[in-house]
């Protein structure tokens, strides 16, 4: 599951509903991590939390990670967003967290500017960052198509690669099941949600365009390992009821 799916509630009880839900697996998103009135907007929110970054001991990132084994739930990335404006050292930072957090991954909703910049890092420190497309396909410094998924990866290492929305693959008018299968060796991660075509609304799973089924039966039947995150977006009355309304669809996917 990607955390963010539990946004509206602190790490201890989003980590109780990945229990009561039944997950095994998490994308830890930074909300979960940084300071929750990190939300904030505006230049002074900003250098704040560039502060908090660069200054909190690596060690509340251990203890986070302890969190998880503790619960017995596997944490194999970390959702921080590099954007332009983040500076050379709180890039690094970034990276140094994941470490601390135990894992190999970082994702992040990036721009295609900033990939060149991102790569440098990724590769001093090894690890791959899964750039996350939305369906702004008007903006061409954001993911949201193959093509703006193919500049970042021009020319770069193998560290640099593909975070795949397939809800927002479906409404920005792709075809996720053809991507994923092109490029399944650089998908580090798969985010699932069900949207409408055509910029459409998020909608509980099974109501939308999105190929939820033929995404995870292709996962499954080419044995690819590469992890599918439930991601929790549409309006529901209870959080934990609904996230374990997607689990059960994706089970039963699997099963047919």
């Amino acid at each position: 599951v990607q955390s963010d799916s539990f946004r509206d509630r602190g790490l201890d009880e989003a980590i109780r509903a990945m229990l009561d839900v039944g997950l095994s697996s998490c994308e830890l998103y930074s909300g979960h991590v940084e300071p929750r009135e990190s939300g904030s907007r505006g230049p002074q929110a900003r250098e704040e939390l560039r502060k908090w970054r660069l200054e909190t001991p690596l060690d509340h990132f251990k203890a986070v990670r302890a969190k998880f084994d503790q619960a017995g739930i596997g944490l194999y990335a970390y959702n921080l967003s590099f954007r332009d404006d983040f500076t050379d050292a709180e890039m690094d930072r970034g990276f140094e967290m994941a470490k601390a957090l135990g894992v190999g991954i970082i994702t992040a909703s990036s721009t295609v500017s900033a990939a060149k910049r991102i790569d440098g890092f990724a590769r001093r420190h090894k690890i791959k960052v899964g750039m996350h497309g939305h369906d702004n396909v008007k903006d061409p410094n954001e993911y949201s198509s193959p093509e703006s998924f193919a500049r970042a990866m021009e020319g770069a290492s193998e560290y640099i690669c593909v975070n795949l929305d397939i809800g927002h693959f479906t409404a920005a008018g792709f075809d996720a099941v053809d991507y994923l299968s092109k490029h399944h060796d650089r998908i580090v991660t798969l985010h699932i949600k069900d949207r409408k075509r055509d910029h459409g609304a998020n909608l509980p799973f099974g109501e939308g365009d999105t190929p939820i089924k033929e995404v995870l039966g292709l996962l499954r039947d080419k044995k690819w390992k590469i992890p599918a995150n439930i991601e929790y977006e549409y309006k529901g009355a209870d959080t934990v009821a609904e996230v374990k309304k997607c689990y059960e669809y994706c089970r039963r996917a699997l099963e047919t």
